[in-house]
């Protein structure tokens, strides 16, 4: 079968493969070990077992045929075979079709994309009529009956596929299944009695990649919380890398990146997510990141096909993609050539020659758009015509409604205050003019030699738009990306962006949209709108326009406008930098649109709180740095060097560290490019100054040199007057460094570093993702372990561990509820310690697992109290300090500690009567009965508790963190007290009863249990003998009955066996002869002192637990418990 051509890594690692023929252009191989007599020795033998083991699905084909190209190290997989006649089949077409088709091209580069497009022909042609079909239902069962059976996950995790491959487990190959899933990565295998099972959560892996060594010419490597994993194997890799790639992605976002998370409605049911829905999604994402397109465009048809090119006289083979609202077209290439023709454009669909398969397609800009050898020409033309008639004319009021009807749904962090600008008429105040224009107006009739310099430059652009088309559906090719590079004129600059960028399209299908934003942003007061105001007169302060109202006016619109859209985002540092440049060269409402293209698609995720985007492309550019700048790698002891000082590169596009008349080039290039013309500035500047890096001593010294560089840039031919240009106002004799020209440096990155593909550094930006948003999460670890460890006496190895069973139990609550209150719970700007809180349900679920209690009958009830005695804030969540703190006085505490926590969880504010409202279940309490109880302190709080709750939370409230309560409550903290013993509450008679009774439940089963029992009863006895010679003391005149008599029950020791009916008469006996008399109660001093007098409750106490055991336990236990509950 022909194979959609994929370079091949390792063209002979181990000689898995051995050649049978080969001529000028290709190569057919036999794998090693078929078809051989005695198994072709020991390497033969190797590969033989390995693909014994492979089911008929999996299998690796026998027989397969390369490309190459003479002087190439580089080789193509076209075709494979399963038997010597399928591939002689295809061995001889090639060379009766193609082998004198070859010999015309020029280039090996000609000839690999001819080959390369020929076969995808082939394919397509082999797929006509043929539609794709999920798999065998019974299979695709039969596959999920074995997944449940394995690995016991809870039925709502939902198999999203299978695949069979190998595991490595050292220098063994296990054959086996592995099961991907929306939470897990598990992996099957049971051969000759050993049985290997594997599950990895997504949210664990902090490596995804493609990889080959000497053994596995191919496999996925999979890093989880520093082990790695190796599978191979596998009949289609990419495939199943591609979905791998998804789920960890997916799983990321959901649990760590909520905010960017809550606005993609397609992943936020995990039940939905299916195989087909993942690779399509995947298709639609690189589409609208290729072509600049909204979000919301969804891929739904390509066809291999040619675009006729007029001014070259060619035809480019290309794909045709079509989506709801665009017909999209880029060459084989890609750089080529590539159009982008929105349907509101199209004035007409047409047949043309009908010979070729041609579609004839008209705009309003009087631009034909001919493409032939389009399959199923006819279907194509009728659906674009259906198209078309459906978005010529209603598309605008529906995007208008839509636009007005998001942007009337106020974010809750907005208070709405009253607007200073509901009085007014808004469109007055918003600017129709880019600064630009009205500050450096240009002076048509004196021109200097910069300005004739600008009028040519404006003139090649008016002859390309002539020959290419001007406006949204012009055809972008090389000669485009030159120009470019060569610096856009000031006058077509805020067109272009806009063009480039993709903004047009977004403000075409919004129209009145930000006027209606400024409306209601502006007036209202939110932590945002007071960065904003702080940072208005330090964005471009040199420049006149940000010295007067009117620059300034419009940035805080633009900026509050932005705040107001995307709340998640708000304001971020840099925002105010870019915006303003932008508002120099375009309209304020281009300018708008233009940051929502740059925030939200072409840097997502730049400007969150953790600023995360940034981080993922700055571990891009040091991979890129390994691998072109080699020596500066390794005169590098520290790589974060180059993290440090190319965040804000990143951030501001080279605008803060570059003059401004050289920083627009840098702009021009990155809205043509994107991040791709980022990175390779940046190799430049390094490269440029690679001879003085490798001198430097340490980091200070390198930042100096680069520094000085920067200042060095300059931009020959700006137009700007010199007052405003930045790099103009150094003296040249100050300066030892050579001045160098902002557009020499764009064109050398562009000559040296070009052929970085787009492709490529999007699946760098996927495999980084996943290692930076680990790294951040050990960071938060490392904090938090670094506090709590001051409070508590575990070792740093068992306190990890909680940390870690802490963390998951969080996460195993967001797994399977679409809707899960927990997510809400996770917010990367609070601090440390507040990240991840649990509620009751998951506090009982850790308790059972790690209590050295948990085997108390009253189990659940101890849980519910010791959580609510934990949860000091009353918001019905604890965080880890909170959980470590209690599990370390269970563990590590005194013989006093240990009574005082079980004194303090059986009186309010822990204590709530439990058994009486459930009394035919015993100790297991629902999770509505838990949740239920774990929130009575809260209701009986009353009017209160929103005064308390913001002042222990200091996050909640306006929406805005108020640094102020976060100090107050860090100073409460240290200079509380230790807390006395006589300050605590007395207790009462039920509670006593109930505090005997888990005394009681706690002593089961142990060796000295009828010894313990004993001195209950002893104990008991003694405290009430005391409260009663107090009563007599203080009114000797009332009669009183005995309490002695009351409590003659527990004196009698329960035998084994019966201790639980015993407690429970005992209490039922107690409760109703007390009913009657007068309260009595207890003083913690008293309790202590009584059982001081009892080795034997000295001793149970004092008994050492070791938590390590417990921990193990939990690890293999917690996903089962999770299961259960």
């Amino acid at each position: 079968m022909w194979l959609k051509p994929e370079e091949v890594l390792l063209k002979n690692a181990l000689k898995l493969w051995v050649q049978e023929r080969s001529n000028q252009y290709f190569v057919l191989q036999r794998r090693r070990g078929y078809g051989e007599e005695g198994g072709g020795g020991l390497a033969g033998l190797l590969v033989g077992t390995l693909d014994a083991v492979l089911d008929s699905t999996s299998k690796v084909a026998p027989f397969r045929i390369l490309h190459q190209t003479p002087d190439s190290q580089v080789y193509w997989s076209i075709a494979c075979g399963s038997s010597r006649e399928e591939i002689t089949e295809h061995w001889d077409w090639l060379e009766h079709n193609v082998m004198n088709t070859l010999s015309v091209f020029d280039s090996n580069e000609d000839i690999t994309s001819f080959v390369q497009g020929k076969i995808r022909g082939l394919i397509a042609e082999e797929g006509k009529g043929s539609f794709v079909k999920e798999e065998d239902p019974e299979k695709f069962r039969e596959g999920l009956m074995k997944f449940e059976k394995c690995f016991g996950l809870p039925e709502q995790e939902k198999l999203v596929t299978y695949y069979s491959c190998s595991y490595w487990k050292g220098r063994v190959p296990c054959q086996g299944w592995l099961y991907l899933s929306t939470n897990f990565l598990s992996f099957y295998s049971f051969l000759l009695g050993a049985e290997i099972k594997l599950v990895i959560s997504w949210d664990e892996i902090s490596k995804l990649e493609k990889t080959s060594n000497v053994i596995l010419t191919e496999s996925i490597h999979v890093c989880s919380r520093g082990e790695d994993h190796y599978f191979s194997m596998f009949l289609h890799i990419s495939e199943t890398f591609l979905l791998m790639e998804q789920l960890a992605n997916y799983a990321v976002r959901r649990l760590f990146d909520k905010e960017t998370f809550e606005n993609d409605l397609v992943l936020h049911d995990p039940l939905q997510i299916t195989k087909r829905g993942l690779e399509s999604r995947a298709h639609s994402e690189q589409f609208s990141a290729f072509f600049r397109l909204p979000k919301e465009e969804t891929l739904k048809e390509v066809h291999e096909c040619f675009l006729w090119v007029p001014f070259s006289h060619y035809n480019a083979h290309g794909k045709m993609c079509i989506s709801e609202n665009y017909i999209c077209f880029a060459s084989q290439d890609g750089s080529l050539c590539s159009v982008i023709i929105p349907l509101r454009e199209v004035t007409g669909v047409d047949k043309a020659d009908p010979a070729n398969r041609g579609v004839s397609i008209s705009t309003k800009g009087k631009t034909a758009f001919r493409f032939t050898e389009v399959r199923d020409f006819e279907q194509l033309v009728a659906k674009l015509r259906m198209k078309c008639n459906a978005t010529s004319s209603p598309q605008h009021i529906i995007n208008t409604e839509v636009a007005a009807s998001s942007a009337s749904d106020s974010p809750k962090d907005f208070d709405a205050g009253p607007s200073k600008m509901s009085q007014r008429d808004n469109s007055k105040t918003v600017g129709t003019e880019a600064l630009m224009t009205v500050y450096h107006p240009q002076d048509a009739e004196n021109l200097d030699s910069k300005m004739l310099k600008e009028k040519m430059k404006e003139q090649s652009w008016n002859i390309l738009f002539v020959e290419r088309g001007h406006g949204v559906s012009m055809f972008r090719t090389k000669k485009t990306r030159d120009l470019v590079v060569r610096g856009i004129p000031e006058a077509l600059r805020g067109e272009l962006w806009l063009l480039f960028s993709g903004a047009v399209n977004d403000m075409a299908s919004s129209p009145g949209y930000y006027t209606e934003l400024v409306e209601k942003s502006l007036g209202t007061c939110t932590l945002a709108t007071d960065e904003i105001e702080r940072d208005l007169r330090r964005s471009l302060p040199e420049h006149p326009a940000f010295q007067s109202d009117t620059g300034i006016s419009a940035l805080r619109r633009v900026l509050t406008a932005y705040a107001y859209r995307n709340p998640q985002i708000g304001y971020c540092q840099a925002m105010n930098i870019l915006t303003s440049v932008l508002l120099l060269y375009a309209k304020e409402e281009e300018a708008f649109w233009l940051l929502v293209a740059v925030c939200e698609r072409m840097l997502p995720d730049y400007f969150n709180r953790r600023i995360i985007g940034a981080l993922v492309d700055q571990a891009v550019f040091e991979e890129l740095i390994r691998v072109h700048l080699p020596q500066l790698t390794d005169h590098m002891t520290d790589m974060t060097f180059f993290s440090s000082v190319s965040l804000s590169w990143f951030l501001t596009l080279f605008i803060s560290v570059l003059p401004i008349e050289s920083a627009v080039n840098v702009v021009d290039c990155f809205f043509y490019d994107g991040i791709k013309a980022i990175l390779q500035l940046g190799l430049a500047v390094l490269e440029y100054n690679m001879e003085k890096l490798l001198t430097c001593k340490d980091d200070a010294e390198a930042v100096t040199v680069l520094n000085r560089f920067f200042d060095s840039v300059t931009n020959k031919d700006s137009p700007l007057p010199p007052a405003v240009q930045q790099g103009s106002n150094l003296s040249d004799t100050k300066s030892d460094h050579p001045k160098v020209d902002i557009t020499d440096l764009i064109r050398e990155s562009n000559e040296r570093y070009g052929d970085i593909r787009y492709e490529d550094v999007e699946s760098m930006r996927c495999r980084n993702r996943l290692y930076v948003i680990q790294t951040l999460e050990t960071t938060t670890k490392q904090n938090v372990l670094r506090v709590v460890s001051q409070e508590v006496k575990f070792s740093p190895s068992d306190l990890e561990e909680l940390y870690e069973l802490f963390k998951k139990e969080h996460f195993l609550s967001c797994y399977w509820n679409v809707n899960s209150p927990v997510l809400q719970h996770h917010d990367a700007s609070l601090p440390y310690l507040d990240q991840y809180r649990i509620d009751c349900q998951q506090f009982r679920v850790l308790y059972h697992l790690l209590s050295p209690w948990s085997h108390c009958a009253n189990r659940d009830s101890l849980a519910l109290w010791t959580f609510r005695l934990t949860d000091e804030s009353s918001d019905c969540l604890i965080n880890f300090k909170q959980f470590a703190c209690v599990l370390d006085t269970m563990y590590n505490g005194s013989f006093t500690d240990k009574l005082k926590l079980l004194f303090k969880l059986h009186i309010p504010p822990a204590f709530t009567e439990v058994e009486s409202l459930s009394p035919s279940k015993g100790g297991d309490l629902s999770k509505e009965e838990l949740i239920h109880f774990s929130q009575l302190s809260v209701s009986s709080v009353g009017d209160s508790l929103e005064t308390d709750s913001l002042k222990s939370s200091p996050e909640k409230g306006k929406g805005k963190v108020d640094i102020q309560a976060y100090l107050k409550q860090w100073q409460d903290e240290l200079l509380k007290k230790e807390e006395n013993i006589k300050d605590l509450p007395r207790m009462n008679q039920s509670q006593f009863i109930q505090f005997s009774k888990t005394l009681y439940n706690l002593f089961h089963g142990d060796p000295e249990e009828e010894l313990l029992y004993r001195a209950i009863a002893v104990v008991t006895s003694l405290l009430l003998k005391m409260e009663e010679v107090g009563r007599r003391l203080q009114s000797p005149t009332s009669p009183v009955k005995s309490p002695v008599a009351v409590m003659e029950v527990p004196a009698e020791i329960p035998r084994k066996g019966q201790e639980e009916s015993s407690s429970e008469q005992t209490g039922g006996s107690r409760a109703q002869s007390l009913r009657g008399n007068h309260e009595w109660s207890f003083a913690f001093e008293q309790i202590l002192a009584s059982l001081l007098n009892e080795p034997a409750f000295v001793r149970f106490f004092e008994k050492p637990h070791d938590i390590k055991v417990k921990i193990e336990s939990a690890k293999n236990l917690q996903l089962k418990a999770r299961t259960r509950v």
